[in-house]
């Protein structure tokens, strides 16, 4: 049995399926019923974001005939907008969470990621992080239905005109406690038998046109069915089927958003692969069994002052999926030399159908309008029991690049498998396998395609691995490293509503409600509602049997078994190299956790891993000082991740477990002072190399700028240097330490500056204080010591200013980026290329193709943030 080593209660208990979803930032998002919590797996007792829904105007669709108020098609929607006292009596006049969804990181003006969120009312909305509200409820940027119903209108809803769609599948009222769809048999009898009884004795005559004569409101109904059936104004008169198709189109069920799409040159920015990552599309299913498809662009720029959410958004398609409702969405992205890349989608029904889609990355990024469908059926998977279609999770496997594999998760509880070879569009069958006694509600990949995670209601977290094209099943790791389990959240769970998997790969949260027959009744069954429990799965088993022997002694570490202590180390392993991709900032929480976990109490282990890393990063033995040695010949990505292995676990103080009442610290793995001395010299060269590749390519863009051989400094969004004067100086500072390469650049800006005239290029000697004026000298990149005497800090009249990291200069007092491992500062973003550099580079024109701004550390290679109060919600990268 596996335990969790925290869990955090919510204040009320999803009620659908897929309740909670971690986005590449490293925020928790979990629906609960009228609210979405916001959570940081790093702080446990720490601030939380909110989403309160708030209730949705039904969109004005057509008018419709007195006689067929009471139709077939049309008696759910009286139902459902009914206001009677009975329905008062029965729930809440407030809608519920029914889908989320995070978006890639980069999509919000701040750089981090939009939360996509739908109703049971059938809205969706985006919202970001309240980074300038100092609130914690967060901000809604974008009503996608109200687009939906803007673009159906201006085409007099012929997209919304492919058929009246079928009722959800029975087996759906199991999730929806909360849907305003789904009301008791016993209300729904009563409020027809009333209406029959009352006979609409009171009618307002809509006296728009002799046409609609006929056209009645009734106000026992309430003012929201009047509006929501009649309309407001003069409408043309719609069948009931018409209006219970148009109602359809408009009622969402399901989100997703789909990974970045990569795009080459040709269609926006090009980077070292020759692709780069602008827009995402989101996709949105409902009852009537059509997908919209949504292109959202990322922020031309980010910014963390007033600066309005100017997100490009447009429809792309509407694609015809299914017969009856979409229950579930998937998507993945698959990239081929042989081909262009390839968006894969991968659709669930109510009626157990599972069809996927390809769609090419280029046909999306072109595509203006939602003329057709850019994407074509790949294959449908039918359901023979006509059970739903609760989960479905697609991934591209990792150890062969061309195979697919897809996961289906049904209403009765069994799992289907399926593979398919991309390039030959070859489909197998893996099995279908009996994995839980009730409706699965949780289905994710981890490991590249690896294992399998599933959950139910009937409160069962499983992992399976795919072996020999079968399912096999796996226990989850029960060992802890370093902490213990929370003993404050009572095991009295009665279902799990959910599961979601850390952007490292390494924990897995898991949203499980309360059974409040387990409960105290007066004490905990009040307040516990449901609790989402966080679990560490570094120490996985992917394979059914290993003959791998470990290259440590096992003797030294009595805690642990040793096959966990091998595939913590691998997945460690694993994990740090996925990082390897330059799309995407570094997001190394759940690595750095576990690494510092075991440090408390085997810090040995941690060496090994940590060495072995490095040895396989540097290409050299795992002798630190031969290490210092060949940082140049590293890629910067893996300088950033070594600045933040060394200075947050290395060289990090931390706490071991108590020994007689006192508390010891561990300063340095291996504790020797020589081995410290080492690592701090590493740390301190490795920030130095950064720093010289940084300083150099702003040397470079600088001599490009003024010599206008390019001109590319003139175009909006590029970056242009700043602060070459401090650059200067610290050259001059450190000439004896940096490359020669970079010496002949500094000394050509010095002659092109003394050649031009002093305002066509910036060159000051000395910086003025921000509060006082005085001036500042240049001592460090990092901070500068004014000692003015026009500042009112007491005797001393000295006081320390924060310079940017990436120009050096004095940083204004208007909020500025912040680093959360370095604890440095930023008034400017850093250009993208220092960041996809393969080493130091012989020539640094070679890398100014693409100048745009990263609002990423360039020396720890994390995202930047405005640094808020701890009152309220932010982030832990690491």
């Amino acid at each position: 049995m596996s335990s969790s080593f925290q869990a955090s209660i919510l204040v009320a208990s999803p009620s659908h399926p897929n309740s909670v979803a971690w986005s590449e930032e490293n925020l928790v998002a979990v629906a609960s019923g009228h609210i979405v919590t916001i959570l940081n797996p790093a702080k446990r007792f720490g601030s939380r974001g909110l989403i309160t829904i708030p209730p949705g105007k039904p969109f004005s669709v057509g008018l419709i005939e007195r006689k067929d108020l009471l139709s077939d098609c049309m008696l759910h929607i009286a139902l459902s907008r009914d206001s009677s006292p009975q329905e008062k009596q029965y729930r809440e006049n407030r809608p519920c969470v029914r889908s989320i969804s995070w978006s890639p990181i980069g999509f919000a003006s701040n750089s981090g990621c939009l939360l996509a969120v739908c109703t049971t009312e059938g809205h969706v909305r985006l919202y970001r992080m309240p980074f300038l509200e100092f609130s914690t409820e967060w901000v809604e940027v974008m009503d996608i239905s109200n687009m939906l119903y803007c673009y159906l209108k201006t085409t007099n809803f012929q997209a919304a005109n492919f058929r009246v769609s079928e009722g959800a599948d029975p087996s759906q009222a199991c999730f929806d406690e909360g849907d305003d769809d789904d009301l008791p048999i016993s209300i729904m009898r009563k409020e027809l038998k009333r209406r029959r009884l009352n006979a609409l004795p009171v009618m307002e005559v809509k006296a728009c046109s002799q046409k609609q004569k006929n056209t009645f409101t009734a106000p026992h109904l309430g003012s929201r069915f009047s509006k929501k059936v009649f309309g407001d104004g003069c409408q043309s008169l719609i069948t009931a089927e018409e209006y219970a198709s148009r109602n359809a189109m408009l009622s969402s069920l399901i989100v997703a958003w789909s990974p970045c799409l990569p795009q080459t040159s040709g269609c926006g920015i090009s980077s070292a692969n020759g692709l780069t990552s602008s827009c995402s599309v989101l996709a949105v299913g409902g009852k009537s069994g059509v997908l919209s498809l949504w292109r959202i662009h990322k922020p031309e720029s980010y910014s963390i002052m007033n600066s309005p959410d100017s997100n490009k958004t447009v429809l792309v398609g509407l694609l015809d999926a299914h017969d009856t409702w979409i229950t579930t969405i998937s998507w993945s992205l698959f990239i081929s030399d042989a081909s262009d890349p390839l968006l894969l989608l991968a659709t669930g029904c109510s009626n157990g159908s599972v069809k996927i889609w390809q769609a090419c990355c280029r046909r999306l990024v072109e595509s203006s309008e939602p003329s057709g469908s850019p994407f074509s059926l790949l294959k449908e998977v039918k359901a023979a029991d006509f059970a739903m279609a609760t989960m479905v999770s697609l991934t591209v496997s990792g150890q062969s690049p061309n195979k697919m594999l897809l996961a289906i998760g049904k209403g009765s509880g069994s799992i289907e498998v399926w593979t398919c070879d991309i390039l030959l569009r070859r489909f197998e069958k893996a099995g279908t396998y009996d994995s839980h006694n009730h409706a699965v509600t949780g289905l994710s990949w981890a490991f590249d395609g690896r294992c399998l995670y599933s959950c139910s209601q009937d409160d069962s977290t499983r992992c399976w691995i795919l072996y020999e094209n079968s399912l096999c099943e796996v226990p989850i790791p029960s060992n802890t490293p370093g902490v213990e389990g929370s003993a404050d959240v009572p095991d009295a769970f009665c279902s799990c509503l959910g599961l979601a998997v850390s952007p490292g790969n390494l924990v897995l949260a898991v949203v499980r409600a309360f059974s409040t027959a387990l409960l105290n009744p007066m004490y905990e069954a009040r307040a516990l509602k449901a609790a989402v429990e966080f679990l560490w799965i570094g120490g996985q088993q992917l394979e059914i049997s290993s003959t791998v022997c470990p290259d440590f002694d096992v003797k030294i570490f009595p805690d642990f078994p040793e096959k966990e202590l091998i595939s913590w180390e691998n997945n460690i392993l694993w994990s740090l190299n996925q990082h390897e991709p330059l799309d995407k900032p570094l997001v190394v929480w759940d690595v750095v956790a576990a690494l510092l976990a075991f440090k408390q109490s085997i810090p040995k282990y941690v060496e090994h891993i940590v060495l072995k890393w490095l040895k396989s990063s540097v290409g050299v033995s795992a002798n630190l000082s031969e290490a210092i040695k060949c940082l140049s010949e590293i890629s910067s990505r893996k300088l950033q991740l070594l600045n933040i292995i060394s200075k947050l676990v290395v060289l990090k103080k931390v706490e071991t477990d108590k020994l007689d009442g006192k508390s010891q610290l561990l300063e340095v793995i291996g504790g020797a002072e020589d081995e410290r001395l080492d690592w701090t010299q590493l740390h301190s060269n490795s920030e130095m190399e950064l720093r010289d590749r940084l300083v150099g390519y702003s040397f470079t863009v600088f001599l490009d700028v003024t010599s206008a051989s390019h001109g590319k400094g003139t175009k909006p969004g590029y970056w242009v240097p700043i602060g070459t004067a401090q650059m200067e100086q610290w050259v001059a500072i450190h000439r004896k330490d940096i490359k020669n390469h970079l010496k002949l650049l500094a000394d050509e800006v010095r002659t092109i500056k003394k050649s031009q005239r002093p305002s066509f290029c910036e060159y000051v000697e000395k910086e003025e204080c921000s509060f006082c004026s005085a001036s500042v000298p240049f001592d460090s990149p990092d901070s500068a010591i004014c000692r003015g005497v026009k500042c009112d800090t007491g005797n001393d009249p000295t006081h320390k200013l924060s310079r940017c990291a990436v120009s050096m200069r004095i940083c204004p007092i208007a909020p500025v980026w912040h680093c959360m491992c370095c604890q440095r500062w930023a008034s400017i973003l850093a250009p993208s290329p220092i960041f996809r550099m393969p080493g130091y580079p012989s020539d640094f024109k070679s890398n100014t193709d693409d100048e745009h701004p990263k609002p990423w550390c360039p020396f720890c290679g994390i995202p930047l943030k405005k640094l808020l109060p701890e009152f309220l919600l932010s982030p832990s990268f690491v």
